[in-house]
């Protein structure tokens, strides 16, 4: 059986269909190796095999060839056809009888009695469909090999015209001072400096400004320029940059004889070589490449444009990346102006203006958008044509080329790349959205290609890191931590995204819902129309709700919103009917804000499913009992759940638990601590409640917190009544985190002291630490050597009386000579309601980097503060009223506030 591995790291993508045949393919060739079965899968799996080497061809010809689209369309909604009933295969042969948790191939029923069950008729039609539109592929004149038509692409040149660039002055500016600093970058032989940006930009505009500008060209001894582009073969590069230089073409193959006679030329002079339009990031070609570099003067550069963060991080380290800004609002309209040629003095420019200022904001501070659009309009001043533009999509733009310069970035996408980006049509424009959640919908959808000694999560990030490289995604400028889609990647998802997705905005588009949409989203407070839209689309696949108000949906007055096909389903329901366990394919649920108070247990028997959110699900009391039995579940998301009292039992079975957002500790064993022993895989942030009911520290040793080395963020939390067992030191000794831990919050512990572990300068990552309700502690922990705490809260803090010099450097008995609090920023002091001293070392040098002090409630403090906080910009001291004593020495202080 065949199973494909592509290059993962090839330049030129696959077309779109491709992962998904793939996808089909390996799912199909498991079932075939474990029982031949029916002749019909063997037919299709040569189909598989016929029509996957002229995806590519078809999916360019169907820009310009309906026929080839509307035979895609059919094929797409063929293969879907087909992988839901090998999904249901796979799922019903998994569950058939008792099997390894996880296993999806222990098939104890043969695959022909499963099919048989679910209609042979079916898997017959699909074939037979499939079988007909691998029969018309030559008669559309569909090749089996194809390069991208680049034809209307013209290589770029040095040549500038400068009255043509606006918005740019500043990063002219920036980029001459790196091209005349000699000390740029003197660590390397070879002083690279990438411009970076997404398509369309403006980097070939930039370089081609700063390669004329006088005082570079003064600078230099040697200029060459070279469209890299589709061409990056170093003996056609190297040759080039020769022909530039000698001002004569180069007829040289040799790359040997080509490399030496570079050298000769660059041999003690000061060169600039632009390499505009990098793609490949192939290190070692590009090492091999630079080698004649090497020999020029000190001072030498070459200057690189490229869309692609990966590209240029193999010639350049990150700090000497120049990434280029979108245009301002104002700069995007002059450049539109001059490219429309509407004079600001014609008697139709005030109406124009009106209208062209839309038409701007479109293009999101895109110049090639801009340009295209003031293009399309020149020497047009009907105020209707312009309105035709401004309702228009870009691609229906008569001999628009935005299309196509767009297209080069997708059609460089590897084929599951494309796949995973076209996906994104489902957001709203300007949605900012959550790189973690979209990749568990990428995985819901089964987009992403498994690889061995990898997780999916990783594989996911590895994507949408990529992505993001590529400028197909751009970190939120108002949300840190946030993506957001440019209008124009936005508009290219949608377009390549086809029939198959479609955005629900009310009423008025309910018409293009059709049997094969497979993707639907919401963004408006339309369930009405909602509802009717999955009566017609009857093969859905995903039911995505992007809208403000949560309006929560009564499913079981319209059971068809349960369809059987649904993937993911993320709608806040009023309640949820049994029904839901007859879902087998459902790999994503969330609930979020759902008013439910329990869930029906049939919610276990959803095999498939891989990740449950519940987040501020308020009214919900309590999980099913039957969660062990979900063996495929990654992710389970209860923030906000306040009523739940305890877990369910047998968590420990969810063996590939890769996020569990609390764990309430219960009464019994089979929901106590010991639970978490096995789920080692658990990351990002963790908290676990009612530590309180841990019986004695062997329990708590159960628990493994130690082998948890994925986890960034851990709380601990004991809730102050109900106590069982009392030496809470012992339990808290056994709970000691991996040492890969960034955050830690401890609250509620009763012990009088805190164990060693909390101070050891091993846990070198950790960056913030919260020590909250701590009544009995009587001494701190010694914190002042772990070497990057950064925040530090001690809050009600009752039985400590005095603050020693062990909370400094103490460590296994003895005192250390480091600088204490080496990179802490901020600490607060709260709710100290016994606190009398803070002691200090003679001659203390602790807290440098400190900025922000903070002290409330600390009612019986005397004596004195730290005297010398050299980077201290924030100072609160409030109803510290015995405090009385001189400020420290800061003079970067901007502000204080004392009561």
């Amino acid at each position: 059986m065949r199973v494909h591995h592509r290059n993962l790291t090839s330049l030129i993508g696959g077309a779109y269909l491709s992962s998904f045949v793939d996808a089909i393919s390996n799912k199909l060739s498991s079932i075939l190796e474990d029982d031949s079965a029916l002749e019909l899968l063997e037919r299709l799996d040569e189909i598989l095999c016929d029509v996957e080497p002229v995806l590519d061809d078809a999916e360019l010809k169907q820009l310009s060839d309906k026929r080839v689209k509307k035979w895609l369309v059919d094929l797409q909604d063929a293969l879907y056809m087909a992988d839901d009933f090998l999904d249901e295969l796979y799922t019903k042969a998994a569950t058939a009888t008792p099997r390894d948790p996880g296993n999806s191939y222990d098939w104890s029923r043969p695959v022909d009695s499963i099919i048989e069950d679910s209609g042979v008729n079916v898997i017959e039609n699909i074939v037979g469909t499939l079988e007909s539109l691998v029969e018309r592929k030559d008669k559309l004149g569909l090749d089996k090999s194809v390069k991208l038509d680049t034809s209307w692409r013209l290589p770029s040149t040095s040549l500038v015209v400068s009255s043509d660039i606006f918005g740019r002055d500043e990063d002219k500016e920036n980029i001459i001072k790196l091209l005349l600093d000699d000390t740029c970058d003197a660590e390397s032989l070879v002083t690279v400096i990438p411009i970076v940006g997404m398509g369309g930009i403006g980097k070939t505009t930039l370089a081609q400004l700063v390669y004329n500008n006088a005082v570079v060209m003064g600078k230099f001894d040697t200029r060459a320029w070279v469209c890299v582009a589709e061409n990056p073969d170093p003996v056609h590069v190297t040759r080039t940059i020769i022909g530039a230089i000698d001002f004569s073409p180069c007829i040289l193959d040799n790359f040997d004889l080509l490399q030496t006679n570079l050298k000769a030329k660059l041999t003690r002079k000061t060169f600039l070589v632009v390499l505009d339009d990098v793609w490949h990031d192939q290190r070692d070609m590009w090492e091999d490449f630079l080698k004649p570099f090497r020999y020029g003067n000190n001072g030498s550069k070459i200057l690189l444009t490229t869309r692609n963060e990966n590209v240029a991080s193999v010639f350049a380290p990150n700090n000497l990346h120049y990434r280029l800004n979108l245009l301002s609002k104002e700069d995007c309209w002059l450049l539109f102006l001059k490219h429309s040629s509407v004079s600001t003095n014609s008697k139709q420019y005030t109406t124009l203006e009106i209208i062209g200022r839309k038409i701007v904001e479109k293009c999101k501070g895109l110049p090639l958008a801009v340009k295209t659009l003031g293009g399309l309009l020149r020497n047009k001043h009907n105020e209707g044509d312009w309105e035709n533009v401004l309702k228009s999509e870009i691609w229906e733009l008569s001999n628009s080329k935005i299309v196509p310069a767009l297209r080069v970035s997708y059609h460089y996408l590897p084929s599951y790349l494309k796949r995973c980006f076209v996906y994104c049509s489902l957001y709203p424009k300007d949605y900012e959205f959550d790189k973690d959640e979209l990749i568990l919908l990428w995985m819901a959808e089964d987009l992403l290609q498994p690889k061995k000694n990898n997780t999916l999560k990783n594989i996911g990030c590895a994507y949408f890191d990529e992505l993001v490289a590529r400028s197909f995604f751009q970190p939120s400028s108002s949300e840190r931590g946030l993506f957001v889609m440019h209008d124009l990647m936005h508009d290219l998802a949608t377009f390549f995204a086809g029939k198959f997705f479609f955005k629900l905005e009310g009423f008025e588009n309910l018409h293009g819902v059709d049997s094969k949409v497979r993707h639907l989203s919401v963004s408006w407070d339309i369930i009405t129309s909602f509802g009717e839209a999955c009566k017609r689309a009857v093969h859905l696949r995903t039911a995505l709700n992007f809208s403000w108000y949560r309006q929560s949906i009564d499913v079981e007055s319209k059971p068809w919103l349960l369809q059987q096909q649904l993937r993911v389903l993320s709608f806040p329901i009023k309640s949820l009917p049994e029904s839901i366990g007859e879902l087998i394919y459902l790999r994503y649920l969330n609930l979020s804000g759902a008013c439910v108070v329990t869930l029906p247990e049939s919610i276990c028997k959803l095999y498939n499913l891989q990740t449950l959110i519940l987040g501020i699900c308020y009214e919900l009391e309590m999980l099913p009992s039957r969660m062990q039995d979900l063996v495929n579940l990654q992710h389970l998301d209860i923030r906000g759940v306040c009523r739940l009292k305890e877990m369910p039992k047998k968590m420990s079975k969810l063996k590939h638990l890769n996020f569990l957002s609390y764990y309430i500790i219960g009464e019994h064993e089979e929901n106590g601590i010991r639970e978490l022993g096995t789920l080692d895989d658990l990351h990002g942030s963790f908290h676990i409640l009612n530590l309180e009911k841990v019986k004695n520290s062997d329990e708590a040793l159960e628990a493994k917190m130690g082998n948890k080395k994925h986890l960034n963020t851990l709380k601990l939390q004991w809730l102050p009544l109900g106590y069982i067992y009392t030496d809470h030191v012992k339990i808290l000794e056994e709970l000691q985190p991996h040492e890969n831990l960034k955050e830690m919050s401890i609250e509620g512990y009763w012990g009088e002291t805190f164990p060693d572990w909390l101070s050891l300068s091993r846990y070198s990552n950790m960056t913030k630490l919260s020590l909250n309700d701590c009544e009995n502690c009587c001494e701190l922990p010694s914190l002042g050597q772990l070497p990057s705490l950064q925040h530090l809260k001690l809050s009600n803090f009752y039985s400590l009386v005095e603050i020693g010099l062990e909370f400094y450097n103490k460590n296994d008995g003895s005192f250390r000579q480091e600088t204490p609090f080496k990179s802490l920023e901020t600490l607060k002091f709260h709710k100290m309601y016994s606190w009398e001293e803070w002691h200090f070392p003679d001659g203390f040098d602790g807290f440098p980097k400190l900025r922000s002090l903070s002290m409330r409630y600390c009612l019986k403090l005397r004596g004195s503060l730290p005297a010398h906080l050299p980077a201290l910009e924030e100072l609160a001291i409030v109803e510290c009223s015995k405090l009385v004593c001189s400020l420290p020495r800061a003079p970067k202080l901007i502000w204080h506030h004392t009561r």
